[in-house]
């Protein structure tokens, strides 16, 4: 058996491309190039990088507590700590500040602030539009545990046949939705395509990817390095992942459109193959030179901040530059994109350094001030929302 090498910098550097990528496709949707030619429906499936997001914080997660059943507190705990207070400065800077949030109501705003925004017609507010994933993968951090005990300590094969059934939920639950009452959207029903469960098959792509690092530690030397050859081939998987990316634009649908029910399975799968592309390779085979670099490894950690603020400084991009909303060629796109990645970047860093790395901290601290046991820091585990832990670093766990 080989031991897992507890921190993947590679993942790290692949959550700083997936927080750019998701800011390139509201960057193309904000200046009206998402739709039309085939180029500016492949930049709208940049989206597909949110599924790598879900893929990397399903298998960082599942690779820790798939088999363990114990503190739980304290993971909810821990995820709230690394989650929420970023997330509340974001959502109060947002409503206090600037216009793009318009006047929403007492409800809108409360559910945005408990991160329920999906769960409640026209919940989604100005700003803070891009946060229904986020509100998607709070509920898959409250069911994990759940996950773990049911299936967690069975064999690999039982756990990965759990894993498989939960992501046919996803599957199912557009068709099932058309038939059930409060979620029609254009009778003033929510969206049931920003439903968390909807996008459990997006999850099962890391959690399967946990179960093949698992299986590859125990299996024959030359099982490892076949696969690691395999991995290895980035050109491969690349193309893949644009493959998957160029199926998606030519399928359709273009736009916010409202999807069928077929449609929105076939796109979810397209977003399944090209988070698989992405996360799967870098777990079996982790080096990776140009994601390992000091200036990936610094955006990883910023990535959540990243993803956080972004929304709201490309708000106040177009003023600035004087560009007009949903208007705009090439040209505009791409100087809207590096104005609004030069602005988020230091905005990001600051929201980091002051907010973001010192409450996780200071939730830890807390925790282990009431007496709660703490697991012992593990080298390098990360998630969405931050950066790799060492034990060195004052034994913080994700």
């Amino acid at each position: 058996m080989v031991a897992p090498r507890p921190f993947l910098p590679a993942l790290e550097g692949l959550r700083a491309c997936a927080a750019l990528g998701i800011v390139v496709t509201h960057v193309a949707f904000q200046t009206g190039n998402d739709t039309g030619a085939l180029f500016n429906r492949i930049l709208a499936r940049f989206d597909f990088f949110v599924p790598v997001f879900f893929a990397l914080s399903a298998f960082l997660l599942w690779r820790r507590h798939h088999d363990q059943v114990g503190d739980w507190a304290g993971y909810y705990v821990r995820r709230c700590g690394r989650i929420l207070p970023a997330y509340w400065v974001v959502v109060a800077v947002v409503l206090l500040l600037l216009p793009v949030a318009g006047h929403p109501g007492g409800w809108p705003a409360v559910a945005n602030i408990l991160l329920i925004q999906n769960y409640l017609p026209d919940g989604l507010l100005g700003g803070l539009t891009h946060l229904w994933s986020l509100c998607v993968e709070m509920f898959f951090y409250l069911v994990l545990p759940v996950i773990a005990v049911v299936v967690g300590r069975r064999r690999r094969s039982l756990r990965v046949l759990g894993i498989i059934l939960l992501g046919l939920v996803g599957v199912a639950w557009p068709f099932l939705a058309v038939v059930v009452p409060g979620f029609d959207p254009s009778d003033g029903g929510v969206n049931p395509h920003i439903m968390p469960w909807a996008f459990f098959a997006w999850f099962g792509v890391g959690m399967l990817a946990a179960e093949l690092e698992g299986f590859l530690q125990d299996a024959p030397a030359a099982v490892r390095d076949t696969a690691r050859r395999w991995a290895g081939r980035r050109w491969l998987w690349l193309l893949v992942a644009l493959a998957a990316l160029v199926v998606a634009a030519l399928l359709g649908p273009e736009g916010l459109t409202q999807a069928t029910p077929w449609q929105f399975v076939r796109r979810n799968l397209c977003g399944l193959v090209f988070a698989a592309a992405l996360v799967g390779p870098y777990v079996v085979e982790p080096t990776a030179p140009v994601l390992e670099s000091p200036v990936m490894q610094t955006l990883g950690r910023w990535s959540y901040s990243v993803f956080l603020w972004h929304i709201a400084v490309l708000s106040l991009v177009f003023p600035l530059l004087g560009i007009g909303l949903f208007r705009g060629g090439y040209l505009a796109t791409a100087v809207v994109l590096v104005a609004t990645v030069a602005f988020t970047v230091p905005v990001a860093a600051v929201s980091y350094a002051l907010v973001e790395d010192p409450a996780r901290h200071a939730v830890n601290r807390w925790w282990r001030r009431s007496g709660q046991p703490v697991q012992p820091g593990r080298a390098g585990h990360v998630d969405r929302a931050g950066q790799p832990d060492r034990a060195r670093r004052a034994g913080h766990v994700g």
